[in-house]
């Protein structure tokens, strides 16, 4: 069965689900792809349960492990207060405002935000979101909801149970703030923090067993096991080719360029083998967003004149693991590690010859050189 046929049968397949069920339900737009060129940009509609506009993002690698949708917040106006059995992690995309954080029985706190400030709710807290200023606010949100509603398939529960769960928030005083505990785990750089002021100047340590030039750090947020990394790199540069399970989703904050995706199926070298038509091409800036379907190698390239910088949200909690993240990677570190080795990682030298010469013809039509490093 050819490729584009495979997809066309797990998505058909997907729509039995009682994720995709409560999706089309909500009477909103449900946007499909490999990925979006500008979130911003996606048209939404109202959305009874929020108050305000919508629309859901269901990328082809996402495979019903992880859920995502563009919110909208009128100028002036607030959305309807919630709290779900699922957890959530949301990135200001345009505008200001502020979250209201509560549980039942307890005090109220707030904290504000602007453009690129990110958070999680607390699993199953009520929160509201409030715009403080004269224009519409848009924001991302990224959520592990297909995986519950599946197993749970009741809706009442999902968006009404009572329980509190104290252990991931208590209301303690500064829960919001922007955290400053970070340290190495393994292979990774982690960064404990509940709140991230701005995604596009927070810092980034270096992890250049990734690609020359390369920083990442993991932040790990309120008690989730949906969690995300932000990684940057040069101008003249890209990221070794690698893979994983499905599910993360990738945001463009800065720069601009291409990535490239392939089924591991097709091998290292997809070009040299003659299935450079398996091969799909994604160009991205920043607001992009794209998902690698699971098992499938990408590789990020940055063509623009300034260093790219990408926030994924996906799965991956070095503080509370989930078995299949483990797994799909080999290990907790399988990113980091040549495939040579027992990792999922292409090192330049292994890669397939014409991937390279594909980014020069690139930069040759951004005005950008080439600063990859000699083999």
């Amino acid at each position: 069965m050819a490729q584009n046929e495979r997809l066309n049968v797990l998505m058909a397949a997907f729509q039995k689900t009682a994720y995709f069920k409560w999706m089309a339900r909500q009477d909103i737009p449900v946007i499909d792809g490999y990925g979006i060129e500008d979130v911003r940009d996606i048209p939404t509609s109202p959305w009874t349960r929020t108050g305000g506009n919508a629309a859901f993002v269901n990328l082809y690698g996402m495979e019903g492990v992880t859920g995502m949708y563009i919110g909208e917040i009128p100028a002036g106006g607030a959305l309807e207060p919630e709290r779900h059995f699922y957890e959530e992690v949301i990135c200001i995309l345009d505008g200001q405002g502020a979250t209201e954080i509560w549980q039942d029985g307890g005090r109220t706190q707030m904290f504000e935000w602007g453009p690129w400030s990110l958070f999680a709710p607390p699993l199953n807290t009520w929160h509201r979101l409030l715009n403080g200023g004269r224009t519409p606010v848009k924001f991302l949100a990224v959520t592990n909801a297909p995986v519950v509603m599946d197993v749970i398939h009741n809706e009442e529960f999902i968006f009404n149970c009572p329980y509190n769960f104290s252990d991931r928030y208590s209301g303690a005083d500064g829960y919001f703030n922007q955290g400053l505990k970070r340290y190495e785990s393994g292979m990774q750089h982690i960064w404990e923090t509940n709140f991230i002021t701005d995604i596009q100047s927070a810092t980034i340590d270096k992890r250049e067993v990734k690609g020359a030039g390369v920083s990442i750090t993991q932040f790990e947020l309120a008690g989730n096991s949906l969690i995300g990394h932000l990684a940057q790199w040069p101008e003249g540069r890209y990221h070794k080719a690698h893979f994983h399970g499905p599910g993360a989703i990738l945001l463009g904050l800065q720069s601009s360029g291409f990535v490239l995706l392939w089924s591991k199926e097709l091998g290292v070298r997809p070009f040299e083998a003659g299935r450079d038509e398996d091969v799909v091409e994604i160009k991205w800036k920043a607001g992009s967003v794209y998902c690698p379907p699971g098992g499938w190698f990408h590789q990020h390239f940055n063509t623009g004149s300034q260093s790219a910088r990408h926030l994924a949200l996906r799965y991956g909690s070095r503080i509370h693991p989930i078995g299949f993240k483990i797994a799909d990677k080999r290990s907790e570190d399988g990113v980091y590690i040549d495939v040579n080795k027992g990792g999922t990682l292409i090192e330049y030298a292994d890669e397939d010859p014409h991937i390279k010469r594909h980014y020069e013809e690139e930069l040759k039509r951004t005005g950008v050189n080439s600063a990859m490093p000699a083999l």
